[in-house]
């Protein structure tokens, strides 16, 4: 399972990198409260509350959902799009 500071750092990559890209519009439309969230957390510009932490969780398993990953301990967004690709190429 990815420990939280990793979930916070991995969501917070995919919206600073991702938030205008096309292809992601509805996911990033759709947790708009979670992905900038863990933006903040993952930069230490602010600390997550139990209802912050259920919209980070919350986020963090409907992109678990959307990529058809598990949560193996994840290290990076790279590492996980590598997965996916991987994985992608095998069917």
């Amino acid at each position: 399972m990815t420990d939280f500071d990793k979930v916070c750092e991995i969501l917070g990559t995919l919206y600073a990198n991702f938030k205008e890209d096309t292809d992601l519009k509805d996911f990033i439309d759709f947790n708009d409260l979670g992905l900038p969230l863990a933006y903040f957390v993952s930069e230490s510009l602010a600390e997550v509350s139990d209802d912050g932490a259920r919209y980070i969780t919350e986020t963090w398993q409907l992109l678990l959902a959307s990529m058809d990953l598990e949560d193996d301990d994840w290290n990076s967004l790279d590492q996980m799009f590598a997965a996916k690709i991987e994985g992608t190429s095998e069917e």
